[in-house]
């Protein structure tokens, strides 16, 4: 089974403060981006990778990879101004050939390949694809304005998070129309008819969105 891994790269960390984009924020000295490509490399599950990088950073990028002997980077997009859009223009480098496109966040960057496996199994079950996600512990209630206007049961909710695995021929149909809107590719295939599963995800794969996020993941590494 051919699987090619899309690397989402391209945001800017507004709330990190920094000068430079969220995927070279400083992890344990190293830009943030290096986590998930050295272990999408080391991964035996993954063909190849095509990374979408942050507007004015595809040089910088491709640099790096080639830093860490990261040698399945097959290619490197500037990325748009949305992740679906980011999404779409890496799914161009991936050939049509290729049964399984895996999409991950650069700003979760303690990837396991035991989360790989997890995604990639339902594919081979008959699901269009799959999504790791973890039981919502928080009460949550929805407002308009400042006012609560519902609470709503945790029993069916699940935080979704990313390596999400697709179909490759789903991911791409799905991509091609309106991607506006879409928070995650799973969004997209669910639109557009697509079959999902959710599998056990990982603790570990907390997202950065602020300096305390890498302030504990450093501590995890």
């Amino acid at each position: 089974m051919s699987v090619w891994a899309i690397v989402a790269a391209g945001g800017r960390g507004d709330r990190l403060g920094l000068d430079r984009p969220k995927a070279f924020a400083a992890l344990r000295g190293r830009p943030l981006l290096a986590e998930s490509l050295e272990r999408l490399d080391r991964s035996d599950w993954v063909e190849a990778i095509v990374v979408a990088a942050p507007e004015g950073w595809k040089e910088p990028t491709v640099l790096l990879a080639e830093e860490l002997g990261c040698g399945k980077v097959s290619a490197c997009v500037t990325g748009g101004p949305t992740r679906a859009e980011s999404v779409r223009l890496a799914l161009a480098e991936v050939p049509d050939d290729a049964a399984v496109t895996i999409v991950h966040d650069a700003a979760r960057p303690l990837l396991t390949d035991e989360v790989v496996g997890r995604v990639l199994e339902p594919l081979g079950e008959g699901w269009d694809g799959a999504v790791p996600g973890l039981p919502v512990a928080d009460t949550v209630k929805r407002v308009r304005g400042d006012a609560v206007v519902e609470t709503v049961s945790r029993d069916d909710l699940v935080a979704v998070q990313t390596p999400q695995a697709f179909v490759a021929s789903v991911l791409r149909q799905a991509s091609a129309g309106d991607v506006a809107g879409a928070s995650d590719c799973a969004a997209l295939v669910e639109r557009a008819g697509g079959r999902i599963k959710v599998v056990p995800g990982d603790p570990r794969l907390r997202k950065v969105t602020d300096a305390s996020d890498l302030e504990l993941l450093a501590s995890w590494l």
